[in-house]
């Protein structure tokens, strides 16, 4: 019974974790790794068809956003999900699908030009529909038999609609472990969806750490509204902006964030929040948010909260005001900024790294008047995070963009529980773990949460990729140590770690060649023998 960490160990995406259970392999999470990468990961260690099934704990790509990818590599099994989550997954990994055919067909067509190799995508639209097949779609609170020794079930965590900790009892030679993943933990006092739940008892639990050394900005409003004070200066920026003549733009995730803002909007035009600007036009321009606002509308009513729930007993869409514009198409897109009007644009994707936002970034940025307002959390090295830190200019589609607009955060918006979030979501089970891992997040908010909760009395450990645990007696039986990357080698590096990644497959593949020759023509066999050598020998450095 074992445990290896594979992705997300000091670093806040590409959520991975293997575990191993009467000689089956299952993983926790799949996850894509996105903005600057920080440490190698080793890959994982298994071919992708051993692998029995996937346990997800949520939607967001850098959970799922391998999955296909698994698929490609000859993954079958199935992927236990909550119902919510499959019906997010089931757009989102056809997104991201798109996103790598484009990205390939781009470089290729550069790589034609300068006469270099071409490049296939990470995976293809095929190999996401392929691994939308394979969900299997749980019940809050449900309980599992998922193979031989292991029962899983799914809690709400918070963090976005369907998302959940996962609970899985492992049983090997008559003994039994529970461990606990955490997923994301949501923040409190979110609109629309409810607040964390916890769980009594676990033998082992791995926690996320994303804000392990941050606390959010403390809301001062003490009204029974859950999302009063992010309102309240949402409608600030946008009055601030709109009197002078200019627009809100939003970068914003389109599945949770999108749909926050929408609902803060709501109330803003029904409050009569912002004044002089009656009426005033917002447009949703992600293709991906408008199919996901589809999807929060029709979710089991038991995901919303209270709040949330009453209105929709009152016949009131939550999420949806007067207007509000869908931008579907390419033309639907480029026509919003030739709107002159005052007015609100959320667009994808939330870090600025890619999407339309890029578009109305390098429309509005040089712009004084117009706010630039950031609803989420933006990671090391993204556009989202110079554009936060100050930056002067950037570069968008080859042109150095002038920032002379107003750049500015939304607090209290947040969908991650922060270091007292952590700890009170930890504190819930009714004893200590005998012992807890610490992941998701960056190298110093993993450290510091892991430093807090030793001083609490809990056995922590903050383990990279590569260590691994045997969970029948807690101790560890493979010890490995950060591998940072070089600050030149980290650019491109999601890709460059795709295309090693298709190397092991084809070594993979070429080892299942081998093994089934045996009993073919000698002659045949020293063939292939020779060519085997000989391409090593042309490969060796």
């Amino acid at each position: 019974m074992k445990i290896q960490f594979i992705g997300a160990t000091h670093e806040v995406t590409g959520s991975c974790t293997l575990l191993e259970v009467c000689g089956k392999r299952y993983l926790v999470d799949c996850g894509m790794e996105q903005g600057i990468d920080v440490f190698e990961n080793v890959p994982i260690p298994v071919a992708a068809h051993t692998i029995e099934a996937v346990f997800l704990t949520h939607a967001h790509i850098d959970h799922s956003g391998m999955l296909p990818k698994l698929y490609k590599d000859g993954f079958r099994g199935q992927i236990y999900a909550t119902r919510e989550t499959a019906n997010l997954c089931n757009i989102m990994l056809r997104d991201s699908a798109h996103i790598q055919e484009s990205e390939a067909q781009w470089r290729n067509r550069k790589a034609l030009r300068a006469g270099d190799p071409t490049v296939e995508p990470v995976y293809t639209l095929q190999d996401a529909e392929g691994t939308v097949r394979l969900f299997r779609p749980c019940a809050y609170g449900e309980q599992l038999r998922a193979g031989e020794g292991i029962v899983v079930r799914f809690t709400d965590v918070g963090h976005l609609l369907g998302s959940a900790c996962i609970e899985l009892w492992l049983t090997e030679d008559r003994q039994t472990r529970k461990i606990v993943f955490s997923g994301d933990v949501g923040n409190v006092n979110q609109p629309i969806i409810n607040d964390p739940k916890t769980v009594d008892d676990a033998d082992f639990v791995v926690i996320e750490s994303t804000y392990g050394n941050r606390l959010h900005e403390r809301r001062e409003n003490t009204l029974d509204d859950k999302s009063a004070d992010a309102i309240a200066s949402l409608a600030t920026y946008i009055q601030r902006a709109f009197d002078r003549g200019g627009s809100v733009i939003i970068p914003s995730f389109a599945v949770g964030r999108t749909q926050e803002m929408l609902y803060a909007i709501r109330e803003i035009k029904q409050n009569g929040l912002v004044t002089g600007h009656d009426g005033f036009p917002v447009y949703v321009d992600s293709p991906l948010a408008v199919e996901a606002t589809g999807i929060f509308l029709q979710c089991d009513i038991s995901c919303l909260d209270e709040k949330t729930m009453e209105l929709v007993k009152q016949g009131i869409n939550p999420i949806w005001s007067e207007g509000v514009t869908l931008s579907v198409t390419a033309d639907d897109s480029r026509a919003i900024n030739e709107d002159r009007r005052p007015k609100v644009i959320l667009s994808a994707s939330g870090m600025c790294e890619a999407g339309r936002i890029r578009h109305h970034l390098k429309h509005g940025l040089w712009q004084p008047e117009n706010v630039i307002l950031f609803v989420g959390y933006q990671a090391e090295g993204s556009l989202g995070r110079r554009l936060q830190n100050g930056a002067k200019s950037v570069k968008l589609f080859g042109e150095e963009i002038t920032v002379r607009a107003e750049i500015a955060t939304l607090h209290g918006t947040s969908g991650h529980a922060d270091r007292d979030g952590l700890l009170n979501w930890l504190q819930g089970f009714h004893r200590k773990p005998d012992l807890v891992f610490i992941n998701h997040g960056d190298n110093d908010a993993c450290t510091a949460f892991r430093q807090l909760l030793d001083s609490l009395g809990y056995n922590a450990q903050a383990p990279y990729s590569g260590t691994e645990y045997d969970l029948l007696t807690g101790k560890m039986t493979v010890y490995t140590d950060a591998v940072p990357i070089a600050r030149e080698q980290s650019r491109g590096n999601a890709r460059a770690k795709a295309v090693y990644g298709e190397i092991l497959a084809a070594a993979e593949a070429l080892l299942v060649l081998v093994k089934g020759r045996k009993g073919r023509t000698n002659k045949d066999n020293a063939k292939l023998a020779s060519q085997i050598r000989e391409l090593i020998k042309k490969w060796k450095d």
